[in-house]
Formats: structure tokens, C-alpha cells, sequence
């Protein structure tokens, strides 16, 4: 079977998304260190452009677009951070940007999309389609349309946080990403297992949202219905069918945490990482937290995918 994406695509996402994105730092903490039993390692992409990873994958895709393109504008769909990159790249690359957005989507997230010059058009997430509506309105408007991460250069994209990681802290036993439609993973891992085949590359979904999880223990993509978890990014009803394509080669384990996990994962940050994390950005955390890695490796490194959370709902959710 042909790759879908390449430790190669990677590479070479990485020094076309140079200079726009940021090298993240990594975290560490001694605390975490001893709850957990071992070397962590944090990789902060709360503190990538735009508050999540989502930017390098955006970015790579639209920059490798055609000026002709570019000038017909883009359009995307996306519970907020995939949104907010777009939006954002599209504006430094000079394209515009038409963005679909659930209707109960975060405030602090639309507000960002609108800021950065986007049109939003908003659906019911529960009762329609949005791969549909979103290609329906990229057809009728004559848009490029670039996915959250049913797309090989989105996919490479987001591989590059796990690229970096890697380069900085060296081979590690254990990689540990959240889980949502599978791009992060799906990148994380060809990269992860690209420099240390040997490397075990963990997935975390919420309780309320296994998609991915039952579809790998199934050996064929499951749907389930609309997870309500506090981790709206993850919500996806249904692993993407690249992904999985990838996921189901080279991801080893999928681990479950509760929203009240998360909540706490979202507190320790807080209290001890002294770093502000969305839910979703937060699972990964909650999974060490939670002691879903058992034994714990020696080394372990946690992708911290996002840190999109207004003021007044972090407060609401630690209340």
C-alpha cells in the first residue's frame, strides 16, 4: 500500500512551515515526573500560533497551493483550532478564507476565526453533515478546500510537532497524542516511527468519543453518534478514512480518560505546569495522570495539542 504521508513529506513540511510557525517549547516538571514515574516530556503546542498545532498542518497545505488558487480563497470546516489556522494562514499566504463552524462552538474560538478575517458559516453539528455542507460550499463558490485532516499535507503538517519533539529530547519509549479525527496521530507517528521504529506511540480519546479507539479493535472505521464531551475538539463521530489508513499501521494503543480526568489534567496544568490547556489539549495529561500508561515507560513524550479556552469557561470548568 502506498504511504499516505512520509517521515519525507514530513521533513519537508517542516522547512516550508519554518519562520511562520513557532518551535514550541517542551515542558517538564519534576512533580509530573514522580506522579508518573518517569521522564516526561511535554510538547506545548498550546503555544503554537493561533493556541494548537492545527497551524502547521493549515500552512502546509495552503502554502503549497497555486497562485491561482490562492486567489479563489479557501474553505474549511472545523470545531474552532483547524478554523482559526486556516483563517490565519490564508490572510499571511494572501488567500480568504470561508470557514464552517458548528453553531455551539466556543465563543473564545469563533471570535478568533472572525478576527483573523474569515467568514463564518455555522451548522448544527448534531443533526448535519459537515463534509458535506463543507464541500457543497467549496464547489459553489469555486474554494479550495483543505480539510482538518483528511489530507496528506495536513497530516505532514501536523507531524512536524513530533518531529521537533524528538529532535530535542531524543529517542523516547513512549509517544502519547490525543486523538480526534487522527491527522495529529496519524503525523505524529510516521514521524515518531520514522526516527525510532522501535517507539510506542499511544493514542488518547475521551469515554464519551472512542471512535478510533473501537474502530482499530474492529479492523474497519465505526461511527458512533456525536460525542458530548468537554473535549469539543475531539468529538468526532467517525476516524477519517486516510487516517485510519495510517492509524491502524503504526499506532499501538488507544486509552480512554473521563471528562472529570481531564478536568483535573486541566487543573495540574494550571496549578503545577503553570500553562493553560483546552480539554482536548489536556487528554494526553489526564492519560498520564490517570495512570492509563501501565507500567509507565521511562521516557515519555506528551503532544499538549491546544490551549483554545475562554477565561470564563476555564473558570467554569475547575469550578
Amino acid at each position: 500500500m502506498t504511504e499516505t504521508v512520509s517521515l519525507q513529506d514530513i521533513r519537508d513540511a517542516a522547512h516550508r512551515i519554518a519562520g511562520a510557525t513557532h518551535r514550541t517549547p517542551v515542558l517538564r516538571s519534576r512533580t509530573l515526573d514522580a506522579l508518573v514515574g518517569a521522564r516526561v516530556y511535554l510538547k506545548a503546542e498550546n503555544l503554537q500560533r493561533i493556541g494548537a498545532f492545527k497551524f502547521r498542518g493549515a500552512y502546509n497545505a495552503i502554502a503549497k497551493l497555486s497562485p491561482a488558487e490562492l486567489a479563489r480563497g479557501i474553505a474549511a470546516y472545523s470545531s474552532g483550532n483547524h478554523a482559526q489556522a486556516v483563517a490565519l494562514a490564508a490572510r499571511e499566504l494572501g488567500s480568504t478564507a470561508v470557514i464552517l463552524m458548528p453553531a455551539d462552538t466556543p465563543a473564545a474560538k469563533l471570535d478568533a476565526v472572525a478576527g483573523y478575517g474569515a467568514e463564518i458559516v455555522t451548522y448544527d453539528r448534531y443533526t448535519e453533515n459537515r463534509e458535506e455542507i463543507g464541500a457543497k460550499l467549496a464547489s459553489d463558490r469555486g474554494l479550495t478546500l483543505i480539510p482538518p485532516y483528511e489530507h496528506p499535507d495536513v497530516m505532514a503538517g501536523q507531524g512536524t510537532a513530533a518531529l521537533e519533539l524528538l529532535e530535542e529530547v531524543g529517542d523516547l519509549d513512549t509517544l502519547v497524542v490525543p486523538v480526534g479525527g487522527g491527522g495529529l496521530i496519524a503525523g505524529s507517528a510516521t514521524a515518531a516511527k520514522g526516527l525510532q521504529p522501535g517507539i510506542r506511540v499511544v493514542g488518547v480519546e475521551p469515554a464519551l468519543g472512542d471512535d478510533t479507539k473501537r474502530s482499530l479493535e474492529a479492523g474497519e472505521r465505526v461511527s458512533i453518534p456525536v460525542p458530548r464531551t468537554i473535549a469539543d475538539g475531539q468529538a468526532a463521530s467517525i476516524p477519517g478514512s486516510l487516517t485510519f489508513g495510517v492509524n491502524r499501521r503504526l499506532v499501538d494503543e488507544i486509552v480512554l480518560v473521563s471528562d472529570e480526568e481531564i478536568v483535573d489534567a486541566l487543573r495540574f496544568a494550571v496549578d503545577r505546569l503553570k500553562t493553560v490547556l483546552e480539554p482536548s489539549g489536556a487528554s494526553g495529561l489526564a492519560a498520564l495522570l490517570a495512570g492509563r500508561l501501565d507500567p509507565a515507560p521511562a521516557r515519555i513524550g506528551v503532544i499538549l495539542s491546544g490551549g483554545n479556552v475562554g477565561a470564563a469557561r476555564l473558570a467554569q470548568l475547575l469550578a
